[in-house]
């Protein structure tokens, strides 16, 4: 009996075992066996133990309409560092922009809009005139979030705007006197946190807010729980208590605080959840904490330094293995395996000349983005694949 005569769920158990070298030899034998081996089953067990193929621990598969044999080799250029660089789109005035990225759409805030740019295909570079430009605030956007129906956004006039994505028609949500520093949404709640020192609970089904919690403290950054049970608020760490705290969305009392050992100042600037349990923050510390939300005391279970003790403003996490995340000077974007204490690859994005903060970025399986002061940058991780699958 030939191997290409056992059953099909036989057979590709056996490839999942291989190696990238083994695979990509037995690939070329023939034209019927290259289409064997470049199924997906054959590569998940693979794409599982490396960055940013989209496979989750649970296997949840982020990106299905690409081949995992195509995200395997991507990669490898994500752990090597190998990418094209691109700045598609700059502006004169420096500004604190922010970044969403809903699959062939990047959003991105600019002073008071926030423009919706289409992304390419074939080579996912942007086209620099906005299909859609979202507009009503008095200042500057300073946060905004992405829902199924919805785009909603801060602004440092105080007020709320829930933009509908279908209808094109908006809502004001006013509460805040002071300027909102972060905001986020799920399932029809939305979490605001301000300058003037209190978060606020809101729903899209009504303009008044739910609830109003004094923190007493700046609030740099929200995140709601995806079991929609709780949310996290981190606040400036200006005070004498911690900047990190658990609220109960229901009765909207706080449930635990994350840690007890910050210094004074070390706010959390960016917090984004993995699993219901597992919450990645950031901030002026200089650190990335991954906390386990179900350990008593809650504590953080893994923690990554930046090593040129610069702030962190934000992050974002594939859901397995990788980290992206950007310091506050230089335009400096970073990756990190959290298998591994230290970084695995730089980018510099700024000059020496040209200091700026990365405020946000965001990637998908092939390209990154980044927001810096007067520039979008973007890296390419498809360009010129030098690096063999063997």
């Amino acid at each position: 009996m030939f191997l290409w005569h056992l059953p099909d769920d036989v057979l590709y158990h056996i490839l999942s075992y291989l190696d990238r070298k083994t695979l990509s030899r037995l690939s070329q034998v023939s034209k019927a066996i290259f289409h064997v081996v470049s199924r997906d089953i054959v590569w998940k067990r693979m794409a599982k133990d490396m960055l940013n193929t989209g496979i989750t621990p649970n296997g949840t598969d982020l990106y299905p309409h690409i081949l995992l044999k195509e995200r395997v080799k991507r990669s490898l250029n994500w752990c090597a560092g190998v990418c094209k660089r691109d700045t598609p789109l700059k502006w004169k005035t420096k500004l604190l922009p922010w970044l969403q990225l809903d699959g062939d759409t990047l959003y991105l805030s600019q002073a008071a809009d926030i423009r919706a740019y289409r992304l390419q295909q074939n080579c996912r570079r942007i086209q620099r005139k906005p299909v859609q430009i979202y507009s009503g605030h008095q200042a500057d956007v300073c946060r905004f979030v992405l829902t199924d129906s919805h785009l909603i956004s801060g602004g440092s006039d105080g007020k709320i705007l829930v933009h509908s994505r279908r209808s094109h028609t908006s809502m004001q949500l006013s509460g805040h006197n002071q300027e909102i520093n972060c905001i986020d949404s799920k399932d029809g709640l939305i979490v605001s946190g301000s300058r003037d020192q209190t978060t606020q609970i809101w729903s899209l089904a009504s303009c008044c807010p739910k609830g109003v919690i004094p923190l007493y403290d700046r609030v740099w950054s929200v995140a709601i729980n995806p079991a929609l049970s709780s949310f996290v608020t981190g606040t400036a760490c200006c005070e004498n208590s911690t900047p990190l705290l658990v609220w109960d969305v229901e009765r909207l009392e706080c449930v635990c605080s994350l840690g007890s050992e910050f210094r004074r100042g070390a706010g959390v600037l960016d917090m984004v959840f993995e699993t219901p349990f597992h919450l990645l923050t950031c901030g002026y510390d200089t650190f990335i904490r991954l906390w386990d939300l179900r350990l008593s005391p809650q504590k953080y279970v893994m923690e990554w330094e930046e090593p040129h003790d610069s702030a962190l403003y934000c992050i974002q996490t594939d859901g397995n293995h990788m980290i992206a995340s950007g310091s506050s000077y230089y335009g400096v974007v970073r990756l990190w395996d959290k298998r591994r204490t230290e970084c695995l690859q730089f980018f510099q994005l700024g000059t020496d000349s040209v200091s700026s903060p990365v405020y946000s970025l965001q990637f998908s399986s092939s390209h990154l983005y980044a927001a810096l002061a007067t520039a979008l940058h973007s890296l390419d991780f498809t360009h010129n694949i030098n690096i063999s699958i063997t």
